[in-house]
């Protein structure tokens, strides 16, 4: 089996504000669950660590990857090609210049597709991404943002 499945949330309790991420894997019959709560980041960075944060679990490379989020800033930027154009461009006046870095060197090793999911619906995984994603920003073992700049 190489197909691997992804879905994504991001959340923030204000934006900026404590935020979290969510993020349910499924390989075949296997499925993992991760999540982790940020202080002072905003809603964007979040559903972009979501993604980040579960392909850096992957241990192997040039793997098929469908990944299914309720964000239209993620879907759009990979889909549509802009990410590497902001590459080629060193990051210039772009938000979450660090984390596009670091999602576009994971890309790099795989052959990912995303996937727009409307959010707050009826998708079960993007729900489960959102308990996650909430619970993790209304947690207790809230990390630092090191990479957020203030107005991004």
């Amino acid at each position: 089996m190489s197909q691997l499945i992804i879905y994504t949330d991001g959340a923030a309790r204000g934006n900026p504000g404590n935020g979290g991420y969510g993020a349910v894997l499924h390989w075949g019959t296997v499925t993992k669950e991760i999540s982790q709560g940020y202080r002072h980041t905003t809603n964007n960075r979040m559903e972009l660590m979501a993604v980040i944060a579960a392909v850096k679990l992957l241990t192997r490379e040039s793997l098929d990857i469908t990944v299914y989020t309720d964000s239209a800033y993620v879907v759009n930027t990979v889909e549509k090609g802009w990410l590497f154009n902001w590459a080629r461009n060193g990051y210039k006046g772009k938000k979450n210049a660090d984390l596009w870095a670091q999602y576009l060197a994971l890309h790099k090793k795989h052959r990912v597709k995303f996937v727009w999911v409307k959010g707050h619906a009826d998708n079960k995984w993007n729900n489960r991404c959102d308990e996650l994603a909430t619970a993790a920003a209304d947690g207790g073992n809230l990390l630092e943002d090191v990479g957020y700049q203030p107005g991004e």
